[in-house]
């Protein structure tokens, strides 16, 4: 009966992680979307405006840059999380090869993760940067 307890608890563990995950990036979306979805601008004032909601970037590039950034952002971080929870299972497994498994693929997985999104970070501000005229974040 135990046994049964404790998959219970994991699963909803991991469904609320889920759950609270896509919680924050929709409200990380919605707290962005409003600033370009403002009605009564006229159409001379747009870059003025999106130049003023958007930190001083009226270029479409370095926006562009920047949201991109933000996102990898994000999934690094994700990505972190993912060894902290790997390097958990793995110390807690008490022994059970099963456990120990899940956390090295886990941790694994994450750090490949890492690495391709250093990658895609470098690859993408090299292609977008190139053109702003600015050093590279």
């Amino acid at each position: 009966m135990s046994k049964i307890t404790i998959s219970r608890g994991a699963k909803f563990l991991k469904q609320a992680l889920i759950v609270m995950t896509l919680t924050s990036a929709g409200l990380l979306l919605f707290h962005f979307v409003p600033v370009f979805a403002q009605a009564g601008t006229a159409a001379g004032e747009a870059p003025a405006f999106i130049q003023e909601h958007t930190g001083g970037t009226g270029n479409l590039r370095t926006l562009i840059l920047t949201i991109v950034n933000f996102f990898l952002l994000f999934l690094g971080l994700l990505s972190v999380l993912m060894i902290i929870y790997g390097g958990v299972l793995y110390i807690t497994a008490s022994g059970e090869q099963g456990k120990v498994d899940k956390g090295k693929k886990i941790i694994m997985y994450a750090i490949i993760g890492i690495i391709i999104i250093l990658l895609s970070w470098a690859l993408v501000n090299t292609i977008l940067g190139a053109g702003t005229g600015t050093e590279p974040a």
